[in-house]
């Protein structure tokens, strides 16, 4: 990859905000729109925002970590950045597309990254039935929600909530419970990344829902569809010693 331009982009918090200044002293920095490149400083929030910002545009993404965990950046360093970005190795990433109808009939959809999640909105516990490619494969779930993880995402909410970890290249979605209690045993079950899986649910008025992928959320929910959406996958870079596929092994081995 030969990387022209590069767009300089930081968060709000000041760490990320002196980097940024930081670098622009020594790399030049265009607008993101005209960039061949972007470098996105900050933590894992703000690079899935950046990643969702300028999906469209098609333009790979290098993060450097100034936040807590980093899972999706890289080390930052103030020197060597073009040497760095000849060297990244790009990940595709490929979308969850969410389809979600609301009680008022409504119809929105959205895209996510990590995963997409349905949570309960009150105290009353959700019911949710699942029926995977036109099958049902659960009558009632109960439980505090149900997520589905890529394995791009499957260290954040999902490994929170006890699912499994996925390695990247294995062609797998992770379909997670959150705090179920009936069926009080089942711990969610690992698809392939072609499935179609449609959640209805049961007593939405009573019992509100909420679908999230990502940063969006749609409330009061009665059937949300998720699949892998095959024409969207943005590119994100990782130095060598530090990718991705490395990063979701080591993790598996943490204490």
């Amino acid at each position: 990859m030969k990387f022209e331009s590069i767009a300089l982009l930081a968060d709000d918090h000041p760490p990320a905000q002196e980097a940024v200044e930081k670098l622009k002293e020594n790399y030049e920095s265009v607008p993101a729109e005209e960039a061949d490149i972007i470098v996105a400083l900050g933590g894992d929030g703000f690079m899935l925002s950046t990643v969702h910002q300028y999906m469209d545009q098609k333009t790979p993404i290098y993060g450097m970590n100034l936040g807590s965990v980093g899972f999706l950046m890289n080390e930052f360093r103030e020197t060597g950045l073009r040497e760095r970005l000849l060297k990244s190795e790009p990940i595709d990433l490929h979308a969850l597309s969410m389809q979600a109808k609301t009680i008022e009939g409504i119809e929105h959809s959205a895209l996510a990254i990590n995963e997409v999640s349905l949570l309960r909105e009150l105290r009353l516990a959700a019911k949710i039935r699942i029926i995977i490619d036109g099958v049902e494969r659960m009558e009632e779930l109960i439980c505090d929600g149900v997520l589905i993880s890529t394995s791009a995402g499957s260290t954040a909410y999902n490994l929170s909530a006890y699912g499994p970890i996925i390695p990247l290249g294995t062609g797998l979605l992770a379909l997670t419970p959150i705090s179920a209690f009936r069926p009080r045993r089942w711990r969610g079950a690992l698809l392939p990344d072609n499935t179609v899986i449609n959640f209805e649910i049961l007593d939405p008025e009573l019992r509100p829902v909420s679908a999230v992928a990502d940063f969006t959320e749609i409330r009061n929910v009665t059937h949300v569809e998720v699949r892998q959406e095959q024409d969207v996958f943005p590119t994100i870079l990782f130095d060598p010693e530090h990718n991705l596929e490395e990063r979701i092994l080591k993790e598996q081995f943490l204490p």
